[in-house]
């Protein structure tokens, strides 16, 4: 009934519907990050799992700062998403990994994020920063899961 419910768009929640997978957000009421779903409840699907997408362009890693870079590892996470006949309405968790994190990244790494995530229906998301990444020049690395129908 769950899944009649939610083809219908009768749900209380926002979800996403692609053929025969159901994925909904989960958000306790107390808890309101912008963009952010606290979980997804997936039913159905194949899982694809999703290794680090990294700031390498045609030319090389790509210069010019954390947001050039991130915009090219989302670049690069899409066009996996796209090899696999994906797209971000199919990511349920993204984890954004990024060197020397400084928490006034915050507001302008949202920015970008959404400008790529389907901002209706968000990923479960986490931000970690870390010491390094796989080139010393590299400024951040996004993996996630994504569910195919």
């Amino acid at each position: 009934m769950k899944h009649l419910v939610l083809a219908l768009g009768l749900s209380f929640f926002p979800h996403t519907l692609i053929a025969e997978t159901v994925m909904t957000p989960i958000n306790p009421p107390f808890v309101n990050i912008p963009g952010v779903s606290q979980a997804v409840l997936v039913e159905g699907g194949r899982t694809l799992y999703i290794s680090g997408q990294v700031p390498l362009g045609a030319e090389g890693l790509v210069e010019g700062g954390l947001l050039a870079q991130a915009d090219q590892a989302f670049a690069n996470f899409s066009a996996t998403l796209e090899a696999a006949g994906a797209d971000w309405r199919n990511v349920a968790r993204v984890t954004f990994y990024i060197k020397d994190y400084d928490p006034a990244q915050l507001e302008v790494m949202r920015e970008l994020r959404d400008k790529w995530i389907i901002t209706d229906v968000p990923p479960a998301s986490a931000l970690i920063g870390v010491a390094s990444l796989f080139h010393p020049d590299a400024l951040i690395e996004i993996d996630g899961i994504a569910v195919l129908p």
